[in-house]
């Protein structure tokens, strides 16, 4: 049996690692097809060497059909939509794992492709899926991604080697690249908290895109700071990250229902830049992006409006981890599914039991 993972960009990957890792201890061949990264192929190619990956580089989607066409896989996974399938369809089978469960619309929207079956995190999803595809196959699995932590496999980070102080609690700031809190931030910001060891792990393209050039600009800023480190982009996988941290900062990332799925508290910070083709009239260009998900944010994580109460709400989230935990269990089951560290083998199981 033969299963192929069509990887997009890097920072999908840590989605589809455990999923992996349990087909081949089932004897199943695994192949990861990655696209071509002009700036970042030394990067790409390094990382899935370290992983020990079965890989294959393509340039386009085009290119990546007409490679499944010829290898005949039994099962192609995608991590957002992927259109035009009619051939493929004919040998090999399909399903979606999205590399992603944050208040994006395109959460949803993605499923309006070809691909025939969705792994899928949760009630609240499954049923909003199936209420708004009827003909599609959704399967409630839970969310892989957080497997390794709850099954004690990702170790965490060491706080010495990255400069900062074992002694002192450690937060994690994970943005999102649009709309995302990094602008309205101060730029003294890691001054205070100076008290913590502050983690910033921004999102992918907010480290390689040009458009995220203030982004960069600000991190380069931020990183002077002593009690500051900063993940670069070869750091692809937030797990460890997540896994060494007692409270996260976020804002319309995926990564506050992660963080929040593991039973640690979270501050959301609801104020973000947003583009003036988004603002007055042409708002309902950000209603369309953001999904009515984003209520959800204020009942697993406590609301901020503005830097003096994030950085008021720091000292009570970490003294009082427990102010939000009914909440938290309660919505989890609901977001994310199972946290049980089975997601993974839930999948893998599916895979082999329908490959006829």
């Amino acid at each position: 049996m033969n299963v192929f993972f069509d990887i997009q960009h890097l920072y999908y990957l840590p989605q589809y690692l455990p999923v992996k890792d349990v087909l081949e201890k089932n004897s199943v061949s695994c192949h990861f097809i990655l696209y071509n990264q002009k700036q970042l192929q030394d990067i790409l190619i390094n990382y899935v060497e370290n992983e020990k990956l079965n890989y294959t580089l393509v340039n386009n989607s085009n290119e990546a059909k007409e490679f499944y066409s010829n290898k005949k896989p039994d099962w192609i996974i995608f991590g957002n939509a992927f259109h035009h399938l009619e051939n493929v369809h004919q040998c090999s089978k399909t399903a979606m794992m999205n590399h992603g469960v944050g208040p994006k619309s395109c959460y949803y929207d993605w499923s309006d492709c070809d691909i025939q079956h969705r792994f899928v995190e949760g009630k609240h999803r499954l049923n909003r899926l199936k209420e708004r595809f009827p003909s599609k196959s959704f399967i409630d699995t839970g969310y892989a991604k957080l497997d390794p932590i709850i099954n004690n496999e990702s170790s965490s980070l060491d706080l010495k080697q990255l400069g900062l102080d074992p002694e002192k609690e450690t937060i994690l700031y994970a943005p999102t690249y649009y709309p995302s809190s990094i602008e309205c931030l101060p730029h003294n910001f890691p001054e205070l908290l100076e008290e913590y060891n502050l983690i910033i792990k921004p999102h992918y393209f907010s480290l390689i895109k040009e458009k995220y050039k203030n982004h960069q600009t600000i991190f380069e800023s931020w990183s002077q700071y002593n009690n500051v480190y900063i993940s670069s982009v070869e750091e692809a996988c937030i797990i460890p990250f997540m896994n060494t941290a007692s409270l996260l900062i976020s804002d319309t990332s995926s990564t506050l229902f992660e963080f929040t799925a593991l039973n640690k508290p979270a501050i959301w910070c609801d104020f973000f830049k947003v583009r003036w083709s988004y603002r007055g009239i042409f708002k309902w260009r950000l209603n369309n992006r953001l999904d009515d998900d984003l209520k959800y944010f204020a009942k697993v994580a406590q609301q901020v409006i503005n830097t003096e109460q994030l950085v008021q709400q720091v000292k009570i989230q970490l003294k009082s981890p427990q102010l939000k935990e009914m909440q938290r269990l309660e919505l989890t089951e609901l977001l994310i599914g199972k946290v049980d560290g089975n997601c993974s083998k839930r999948i893998a199981d599916y895979l082999i039991n329908h490959t006829d």
